[in-house]
């Protein structure tokens, strides 16, 4: 198992906040953002769902709305191979950081191919390295921000990788850039809450923290005949970790109602509980409804609201991205999390902006969840809950 040993770190120094616009629980919020501008150029490969173009187009969104003067705007600053081997094995990165689409031909390096699980979902494609060490670099630099209590929230849309093992890449994912931002968290705050909302279970996550209790994970996920077919209810954590893994297995077609109906209760015993000093929230977008590769039935404002509780705890909060195929709608989420945020409800007509044409033929930032059937009955979630 690729878990990994979490030293009790030097207790921290707790420091007051200062703040920007006000919330809707009336806290005003320093919000950091981290963008690369040039993450929207790598490319998985034709036909290949994953597409990192949506992170541009959520950053459109984001610019034309005017979000960025409420913004602390970053560039991260890529993740070196040591920072990367602080949780990946030396051979994999070694193996990640001198492949390429021209090299794969070479019988070693294609004997590694199978030994670390790249290839068919996780292809080679060109600057990979440098897309996973912009998308660590983006959790590792939001982790340090909040340290340094420079802001009350910090946001990686590039990140939210959760598949990725410590010798292998998994799921689209190749480098866990979750567990290397938690790593970070884990210097200065004694225990970090880690919450995943991706349709897909968490499970390069929970794998990396299932023996401490310095880290819990939940994971709400589609759970069944389901990529990566981990998340039972009864895999808790082991070790020092028993019970710091939480799981909630759900069906096809859960929509907001009861998907609130099973959050909020459930965050807000954890958060009593367990008392995080810092609290890591992984948006996958693909459990919104319509989505390419998605079973759930979120509208934006639902798999929002998640967002909006967490913020409503005054916890120092990361955010970051995750799944999410159809990208149109990847991008509408997204702007609107950074809306909530900072605190304020944008208007649902979409500002004219480079990718208008993908957002047709309504053009707003809302979608309607589709009619499809929630096949978690009442009952079950009542049990489960």
């Amino acid at each position: 198992m690729g878990a990994v040993d979490v030293e009790t770190p030097p207790p921290s120094s707790s420091s007051s906040s200062v703040s920007l616009p006000s919330g809707p629980d009336g806290r005003k919020r320093r919000v950091a953002y981290f963008y690369e501008p040039s993450i929207g150029d790598y490319y998985y490969g034709q036909g290949h769902p994953m597409k990192p173009h949506r992170i541009r187009m959520a950053h459109n969104l984001i610019i034309h709305y005017n979000l960025h003067h409420l913004l602390e705007i970053y560039t991260p600053f890529p993740a070196s191979p040591i920072d990367i081997q602080k949780f990946h094995s030396d051979d994999y990165i070694n193996f990640l950081s001198s492949v390429s689409p021209e090299s794969i031909q070479d019988h070693n390096l294609n004997r590694n191919m199978k030994r670390f699980n790249v290839g068919e979902d996780c292809p080679v494609f060109h600057g990979l390295f440098q897309f996973c060490q912009s998308s660590a670099g983006g959790s590792i630099g939001s982790a340090a921000i909040l340290n340094r209590n420079d802001a009350d929230i910090a946001i990686n849309w590039a990140g939210g990788l959760h598949h990725a093992k410590k010798c292998e890449a998994s799921g689209f994912c190749y480098v866990n850039d979750i567990v290397l931002g938690i790593l970070e968290l884990l210097k200065v705050h004694q225990r970090v809450l880690y919450v995943d909302i991706d349709v897909h279970h968490g499970d390069g996550v929970e794998e990396a923290f299932f023996t401490t209790n310095r880290v819990m994970t939940v994971s709400f996920h589609k759970f069944g005949d389901y990529f990566p077919g981990t998340g039972h209810l009864k895999d808790v954590g082991s070790g020092s970790g028993k019970n710091y893994s939480l799981n909630v297995p759900l069906e096809n077609g859960i929509d907001d109602e009861s998907f609130r109906g099973l959050f909020q209760p459930i965050i807000q015993k954890v958060m009593e509980l367990y008392k995080p000093e810092v609290v890591v929230l992984q948006c996958g977008a693909d459990s919104l409804s319509g989505d390419r590769l998605g079973c759930f039935n979120l509208s934006v404002k639902g798999h929002a609201d998640c967002l909006r509780f967490l913020r409503s705890f005054n916890v120092p909060l990361m955010v970051l991205g995750g799944g999410g195929y159809t990208i149109r709608n990847v991008a509408r989420c997204w702007c609107y999390e950074t809306a909530v945020a900072v605190g304020v409800e944008p208007d649902n007509k979409l500002p004219y902006n480079e990718y208008y044409e993908y957002y047709g033929p309504d053009y707003n930032l809302h979608i309607p969840p589709s009619h499809m059937e929630n096949q978690n009955s009442p009952r079950d979630l009542e049990k489960m809950r």
